[in-house]
């Protein structure tokens, strides 16, 4: 399967009522709590220009238009997201700070340097071309503009058989990287890492979550669950193992923010700070 084969893939996954089911509003871990300890990172003040890299139904691009007053540009790689997402902006009166586009992360279609911070939540470790996506949020953020990231990690060597191929890919678990790789291929294109936290807890609760709905759903809504496509059978074997790996430090989540042109210290990229439970 080629990279554009697997960007449609992951794009449906995520456009559908099924993860929507599953997740909620929020489509990663940590949900709202965890992107506003990010926008804080990210020092993030009225008016400021706020790419949202892979924006899903716009409930980060919204918080931050709303919460932080900032005027933010949300991009993703689904139609379908696109429409929910500027129907949730004009449904919250937010259209004139909240602006969605469809258009793919390694191919940003904006100028450069016209944005003061990029965002992208649960995204980076989905997409193919890692490199060539960070150097897209490099060249649109404007020097001492900041990147805020969080994502899954991962250490792909000690993975099990069920958290790999297409499926665990589209799930943010496949192809994620651990936080010390994501620091070097940002700083590959110019970002340097000055912050990193652990928060893989929330991973753990997120794991949580999804067991409970597909319980719920098994129970209550089983014609709903089966119309998804997804196997409620094969289901728990697959969070059990997530869950291991999680406890085990196979698999996490982390929070990280680097910044553009940043003068050159020699540093090796920032270590990992405590996991906050």
């Amino acid at each position: 399967m080629d990279s554009d084969q697997v960007k449609s893939c992951c794009a449906a996954a995520y456009s559908s009522d099924a993860v929507a089911l599953l997740l909620g509003d929020a489509y990663h871990p940590g949900g709202t709590a965890l992107t506003r300890r990010l926008a804080d990172g990210l020092g993030l003040a009225p008016g400021a220009r706020v790419l949202d890299v892979a924006s899903g139904r716009g409930t980060t691009a919204l918080l931050l238009a709303d919460a932080y007053g900032c005027e933010v540009d949300g991009v993703d790689y689904a139609p379908a997201n696109t429409a929910l997402a500027q129907g949730a902006a004009q449904a919250a009166g937010l259209a004139d700070r909240a602006r969605f586009t469809t258009g793919d992360a390694e191919r940003l279609p904006y100028p450069d340097g016209v944005f003061d911070a990029v965002v992208c939540e649960c995204a980076l470790c989905t997409f193919p071309d890692k490199s060539r996506a960070a150097s897209e949020f490099a060249r649109v953020l404007r020097p001492g503009g900041r990147l805020g990231l969080t994502d899954v990690t991962a250490d792909a060597d000690r993975l099990p058989p069920g958290l790999t191929g297409l499926g665990a890919r589209i799930a943010c678990v496949a192809d994620a990287r651990p936080l010390r790789r994501y620091a070097e291929i940002l700083a590959a294109a110019g970002l340097r890492t000055e912050r990193t936290e652990r928060h893989d807890g929330a991973m753990l609760r997120m794991i949580d979550q999804i067991e409970a709905r597909l319980n719920l759903l098994r129970m209550t809504a089983p014609t709903r669950l089966a119309a998804t496509g997804l196997d409620p059978d094969a289901a728990p074997a697959v969070l059990r193992a997530a869950r291991t790996a999680v406890t085990d430090g196979v698999l996490g989540y982390a929070l990280l923010v680097a910044v553009r042109d940043a003068p050159a210290t020699g540093r090796t990229p920032a270590r990992d700070l405590p996991a906050r439970r």
